[in-house]
C-alpha cells in the first residue's frame, strides 16, 4: 500500500517513540546500538525485562530511518527499526514502535492487532 500525503503530513507532526525491549530468558544481557543517518544513540546493555527507548519527530525533507544492532551470547541481528510505510506506521499505532528481543528472534509488537510479529532472525556470531 502507498502512504498518502495526508498520512505523511500527520506522521510529521507526531512524536514517535521507538522501544527496544530485552525479553531474553535466564537473565541474559542484550547489547543494543541504534543509529540514524544523523544520530548515534550509543551502546546500551539491557538486563532482562528492561528497555532502551528514544523519541523523535520525522524529518520534513528525506525519509526518517533508524536501525539497530542487537547481540547476546553468540548471536546478533542488525535491522531497521523505523521507516515510513503505511503498513509499518499502522503496526506502531502511529506513535509507538516496540521491538522485543527473544531467544528465538526479534518481534515487532503489532499494537492495533494486539500481537507480536516475528520479524527478524538472530545470526550466529557477534560483530561488535
Amino acid at each position: 500500500m502507498m502512504i498518502t500525503v495526508a498520512e505523511i503530513n500527520l506522521s510529521l507532526r507526531i512524536t514517535w517513540h521507538v522501544h527496544t525491549v530485552n525479553d531474553l530468558s535466564d537473565g541474559k544481557i542484550l547489547l543494543v546500538h541504534c543509529k540514524s543517518k544523523d544520530d548515534d544513540l550509543g551502546i546500551h546493555n539491557l538486563t532482562a525485562g528492561f528497555e532502551f527507548s528514544w523519541k523523535f519527530k520525522q524529518q520534513i525533507l528525506g525519509a526518517t530511518l533508524f536501525w539497530c544492532y542487537m547481540a547476546y551470547d553468540n548471536f546478533h541481528a542488525s535491522f531497521d527499526v523505523f521507516w515510513v510505510t503505511e503498513v509499518f506506521l499502522r503496526k506502531c499505532n502511529y506513535h509507538d514502535c516496540i521491538w522485543i528481543a527473544r531467544d528465538d528472534g526479534i518481534y515487532l509488537k503489532n499494537i492495533p492487532d494486539q500481537h507480536d510479529e516475528y520479524t527478524y532472525n538472530w545470526e550466529s556470531g557477534r560483530l561488535l
